[in-house]
C-alpha cells in the first residue's frame, strides 16, 4: 500500500478553490448535534487552508438518506456549528441538488479564506454512492467547483463514492492537486505504519461479536503481528473449534473450519494466539442492554454450562492479556471484550484499556465500539491514537487499499 500521500502543506492554496471531504456525519437529536468529535476533527485543515488564503468549499455526508433528501439530514446544523468553531461565517448551501446554480453563484462570489458548506452529498443518491451506476456526473460537477481537492474523510475513505475518490479524476484532468488533510495523514501515519511498518513487539487485540466481521482482519494480522489477542462474542467460536464446551454462547457454526485453520497458521508462523482461559457467564443477554441487576459467575470458557452464556472475560484472563500488552511497543485495538455497555460486563473492556493507558507503547484503537468503550472508560487522552473511522480501520488493518487513500496524488 502506497502511503507516501501528498497533504494539505505540499500545495499552495493562495486564492485557489478547494473542495474538501468532510466527516460531518454527527450524531443529530431534534436539529441539535449531540456530539461534535467529528468537526472538532476536521478544524485543523480547515483553519490551515483558510489561513493560507484558500477558498475552501466543504462537503461531507450525514446519515444513510433511504427516503430522499430531508431536513432531519441536512448539513445546516454543522454549517452552524463550524461557524462558531471558526470564529466567521460558513455560508451553507441548503440545495438539495448539492452542485445547483446556487453552489455555482456562491462559490463565484467567494474571497480568499471565505468557507461554505455544501449540502448533503447523500442526497444525490446512487450518483455519489454508485458513481458506476449513475454515471460521473455528480463526481464532475464538484470538481467544477474547485481547483484542487482535499480528502479529509478517513471514515469514508473505504467506500468508491463520487464525492471520496471520483471526483480525483477530474480535479486531475484539470491540472489540480489532490491530497489529504490531516486527520486522514495522521490515520496513515499510525494505523497504516502500524500495520505495515510496526516497531516491535506488535500485540493486536480483537474482540466483538462476530468471527465473519473480521475474517481478513484475523488473517492479516496473524502474519504482521508477533501476539493476536481473542476475546469478545467472537472468542467462542475459537473455543468450540477446540472442542470446549461454550454453552448458550454465541457461535458461528459455520466458521468452525475457519477458526481451526488460523490456530493451525498461528503455531506454523510461531505467533501467539491469546484466547480467553476463564468466562464471565449469566442466564441469558441482559435486557435491557444495560440492566445492572444480573447475577453473575465465573467460570473456565471450555466448561461453560449448557443453561448459561458468556458475556465478558474473567479476571485471569484480563490478567493474561494485560501482561501480554506490558512488554509491547506497538498495540492495535479493535472491538470490546464483553458487553462493555453493561456496567457489570464491562470489566474485561475495562481492564484491557487500563493496560494499554499504563503501557509506553504506541497504542492504536480502531474506531467503532472500542473508540465508544475508551472514550466512556475515561482513558481516550492516553491513547496515541483513536481512529475515526470504523469500517475504513478495519479495512485498513485488513491490508485493504482504501479509495480515498489511494486517489490522493503519491508525493
Amino acid at each position: 500500500m502506497a502511503l507516501n500521500k501528498k497533504s494539505v502543506d505540499d500545495f499552495n492554496a493562495k486564492g485557489r478553490k478547494v473542495l474538501v471531504r468532510c466527516d460531518f456525519n454527527v450524531p443529530l437529536k431534534n436539529g441539535e448535534i449531540t456530539d461534535e468529535t467529528r468537526i472538532n476533527a476536521a478544524l485543523p485543515t480547515i483553519k490551515k487552508l483558510v489561513g493560507d488564503g484558500a477558498k475552501v468549499i466543504l462537503c461531507s455526508h450525514l446519515g444513510k438518506v433511504k427516503n430522499g433528501p430531508n431536513e432531519g439530514e441536512s448539513l445546516a446544523p454543522v454549517a452552524k456549528a463550524l461557524s462558531s468553531k471558526l470564529g466567521k461565517d460558513v455560508k451553507f448551501i441548503a440545495d438539495y441538488n448539492v452542485t445547483g446554480s446556487d453552489a455555482t453563484a456562491a462559490v463565484d462570489a467567494m474571497a480568499e479564506g471565505d468557507v461554505i458548506l455544501l449540502q448533503n452529498t447523500r442526497f444525490r443518491g446512487k450518483e455519489e454512492t454508485k458513481p458506476e451506476d449513475a454515471g460521473e456526473a455528480f463526481a464532475k460537477e464538484l470538481a467544477d467547483l474547485a481547483d484542487d481537492y482535499v480528502c479529509d474523510a478517513f471514515g469514508s475513505a473505504h467506500r468508491p463514492h463520487a464525492s471520496v475518490s471520483v471526483v480525483t479524476k477530474y480535479i486531475r484532468e484539470k491540472g489540480g492537486t489532490c491530497a489529504v488533510g490531516y486527520l486522514m495523514q495522521k490515520e496513515i501515519d499510525f494505523l497504516g505504519n502500524a500495520v505495515e511498518n510496526p516497531v516491535r513487539p506488535f500485540v493486536a487485540i480483537l474482540g466483538g461479536a462476530k468471527v465473519a466481521d473480521k475474517l481478513n482482519v484475523i488473517d492479516n494480522l496473524l502474519e504482521k503481528a508477533d501476539t493476536l489477542i481473542i476475546g469478545g462474542g467472537m472468542a467462542y467460536t475459537f473455543v468450540k473449534a477446540q472442542g470446549g464446551s461454550v454453552g448458550k454462547s454465541l457461535v458461528d457454526d459455520t466458521k468452525l473450519d475457519y477458526c481451526k485453520e488460523m490456530m493451525a497458521k498461528a503455531e506454523k508462523l510461531g505467533k501467539k494466539l491469546l484466547l480467553p482461559v476463564d468466562t464471565v457467564v449469566c442466564d441469558g443477554f441482559p435486557d435491557p442492554i444495560d440492566k445492572a441487576d444480573i447475577a453473575t459467575s465465573v467460570v473456565k470458557t471450555d466448561a461453560i454450562p449448557d443453561d448459561k452464556e458468556g458475556l465478558d472475560i474473567g479476571p485471569d484472563t484480563q490478567k493474561a492479556y494485560a501482561d501480554a500488552v506490558k512488554s509491547a511497543k506497538t498495540v492495535v485495538w479493535n472491538g470490546p471484550m464483553g458487553v462493555f455497555e453493561n456496567p457489570v460486563l464491562a470489566e474485561g473492556t475495562k481492564a484491557v484499556a487500563k493496560a494499554l493507558a499504563d503501557t509506553e507503547a504506541t497504542t492504536i484503537i480502531g474506531g467503532g465500539d472500542s473508540a465508544a468503550a475508551v472514550n466512556q472508560l475515561g482513558f481516550a487522552d492516553k491513547m496515541s491514537h483513536i481512529s475515526t473511522g470504523g469500517g475504513a480501520s478495519l479495512e485498513f488493518l485488513e491490508g485493504k487499499e482504501l479509495p480515498g487513500v489511494y486517489a490522493a496524488d503519491d508525493k
